[in-house]
């Protein structure tokens, strides 16, 4: 081998941080099960700017389909409170008290569909940026192959880089999988 290297670690943590917004894009679809992170998204003008659903109050999922947000701060409860409605979830919010209850609707095999879609967008956007990360590398070895770098030491940081790509593929593949399995259960 020679002495010019080519930084896997740093392309498997680009790679891996792709799979981290995949999965963090998969959290925000709604199933038709509550989950506290159906709110996260949410952000709401207080005390003069915008502010995270999770910093103005408790968010809890009491049992399978609700969802309650507990605000903290008596004044906010009606900012809150539009500011859900306003978010394109399609809940319509009651309150009472303090407490905001968010009851989450069943799915019909449509908004089933359309959602398995939605899932099927973001696995792709993550899978492209998994194939740039790839390119990057391809590319570093290019620069190397410039400064000298032999052909065997090419071949086999190829075979490095592409190996982590199929593998992370493999992930999203997984991934994509679960969720529309997950969305299209009753």
């Amino acid at each position: 081998m020679s002495d010019i290297e080519i930084d896997t670690d740093a392309l498997k943590k680009r790679m891996d941080g792709a799979m981290a917004a995949l999965r963090h894009e998969f959290a925000s679809l709604r199933t038709g099960r509550a989950s506290a992170s159906l709110v996260e998204p949410i952000h709401v003008e207080a005390y003069g700017q915008m502010t995270p659903i999770n910093q103005l109050g408790t968010v809890n999922v009491p049992e399978p389909r609700m969802v309650t947000v507990n605000v903290w701060d008596k004044s906010m409860v009606s900012k809150v409170e539009k500011a859900i409605r306003e978010s394109g979830l399609g809940i319509n919010p009651q309150t009472n008290g303090t407490i905001i209850m968010l009851p989450i609707p069943e799915l019909n095999e449509e908004r089933r569909r359309e959602l398995t879609k939605v899932a099927a967008q973001y696995a792709e956007h993550a899978r492209v940026a998994i194939r740039n990360v790839r390119r990057d590398g391809m590319d570093q070895i290019k620069k190397a192959r410039a400064e000298g770098m032999s052909e065997d030491d090419q071949k086999f940081w190829h075979d490095e880089i592409q190996e982590l790509t199929d593998k992370h593929i493999a992930a999203v593949d997984k991934a994509l999988e679960a969720k529309q399995a997950e969305i299209m259960q009753v």
